[in-house]
C-alpha cells in the first residue's frame, strides 16, 4: 500500500502534462479564445517599434530577447509557485491549461488537411488556405507547389509547435516551455533576414535555431521510428543539413524519405526568390494519399513522444 501511495503520488507529476496534451489532441486552438501568444505578440511588437531603430540594433534587439525569454520563465515560474503555496491542485490545473496553449498539434493537421481540400477546388481557394500557415509568397504557386509547401510546413512545425514543446516541458516544467514559446514567437516575427529584421532579430533567431537543435533532430528521427523508416537514417543525415535552416532540413528530409519524394525549390518571401536547396531527389506529384501517411507520422510521432515526456516526469520526482 505504501508503494503504490508513493507511485499514485509521483505519477500525478504528469497529469498536468497529460492533461493539457489531450485538450490539444481534442480542441486544439478554438478560435477566439484568450491566447498567451498573442500577448508575447503584442510586447514583442511593442518592444520592436520602440527599439529597432538607430544605432546598435543587434545589441538593442538581443537584449530585448533575452530579457523576454528569462522574463517569461521567471513569472512562469512565480506564478506556479504562488498557485502551489495557495493549494497544489491549483497549480496542477494552471499547468495543464499551460501545456495546452503551448502544444498546436491539432490545429497543424486541419491547416493542412484544409489546404488538400481547398487546392482539390480550386487553385486559387489553395493559394488563400496555404497562406495561412506559411510565409512565402502564395500568389503563383501551382497545386504541386501548393501540396509541398502544406507537407513541408507540417513536418517542420511538428518540431517547433508539438515536440520541441514537449522537450523543453520534459526538461524544465511548463516555464521552460512558455520560455520556448517565446524564443518561438520573437523568431516568427523578427527573426527574417531582411533589412528591417537582419540586425534587430539577429539575436532572437539564433536563440531559436539553439533552442530548436536537439528537437529538430529528435523529430526526424521519431518520424522514421513510428514510420518503420529508421534504416533511412542516412537520407537524414544527407538532406537534413542542405536545408537554409539548421534545423527545419531534419523534419522536413524524414518525411521526405518516408513519402520518397522532393521537397524545396526556389519560392519568393517578401517579395524577392529565395533559392533552397532540393530534400530528397525523386520528383513527383503529391496525393491526399502522401497528406494521409504524413499526417499520421505526425500524429504517431507526437504519441510517442508524448508518452516519453510521461515517463520522464514520473521518473524524475
Amino acid at each position: 500500500m505504501y508503494y503504490w501511495f508513493h507511485q499514485s503520488f509521483y505519477m500525478a507529476k504528469a497529469f498536468p502534462f497529460i492533461g493539457g496534451w489531450l485538450a490539444d489532441r481534442l480542441l486544439g486552438d478554438p478560435e477566439g479564445w484568450p491566447h498567451p501568444v498573442v500577448g508575447f505578440g503584442k510586447v514583442i511588437s511593442l518592444g520592436e517599434k520602440t527599439l529597432n531603430k538607430g544605432n546598435d540594433r543587434t545589441v538593442k534587439g538581443g537584449v530585448m530577447a533575452l530579457i523576454l525569454v528569462a522574463g517569461t520563465y521567471l513569472l512562469c515560474e512565480r506564478i506556479l509557485a504562488l498557485a502551489g503555496y495557495f493549494h497544489p491542485i491549483v497549480a496542477s490545473i494552471l499547468s495543464g491549461i499551460g501545456v495546452f496553449y503551448c502544444l498546436a498539434g491539432k490545429t497543424l493537421v486541419k491547416e493542412v488537411k484544409a489546404v488538400f481540400e481547398a487546392v482539390d477546388r480550386s487553385t486559387e481557394e489553395g493559394r488563400k488556405q496555404v497562406g495561412r500557415i506559411v510565409g512565402r509568397d502564395t500568389s503563383r504557386l501551382s497545386p504541386q507547389e501548393i501540396r509541398a509547401a502544406a507537407l513541408e510546413t507540417l513536418a517542420e512545425n511538428l518540431s517547433d509547435g508539438v515536440i520541441a514543446p514537449m522537450f523543453w516541458f520534459a526538461l524544465l516544467g511548463l516555464p521552460g516551455m512558455m520560455a520556448y514559446k517565446m524564443v518561438n514567437t520573437l523568431d516568427s516575427m523578427i527573426g527574417y533576414k531582411n533589412e528591417r529584421y537582419l540586425e534587430f532579430g539577429q539575436i532572437a533567431a539564433r536563440l531559436d535555431d539553439l533552442a530548436n537543435y536537439i528537437p529538430a533532430r529528435l523529430t526526424a528521427w521519431l518520424m522514421l521510428a513510428v514510420s518503420g523508416n529508421l534504416n533511412k537514417t542516412d537520407f537524414v543525415k544527407r538532406f537534413g543539413p542542405a536545408h537554409a535552416s539548421p534545423n527545419s532540413g531534419y523534419p522536413e528530409s524524414a518525411l521526405a524519405a518516408i513519402l520518397n519524394c522532393r521537397f524545396g525549390g526556389t519560392h519568393d518571401y517578401f517579395g524577392k526568390p529565395v533559392e533552397k536547396p532540393y530534400i530528397g531527389i525523386n520528383e513527383r506529384t503529391f496525393t491526399t494519399e502522401d497528406m494521409l501517411i504524413a499526417i499520421k507520422t505526425n500524429s504517431n510521432a507526437e504519441l510517442l513522444m508524448g508518452l516519453i515526456v510521461c515517463l520522464i516526469s514520473i521518473i524524475i520526482h
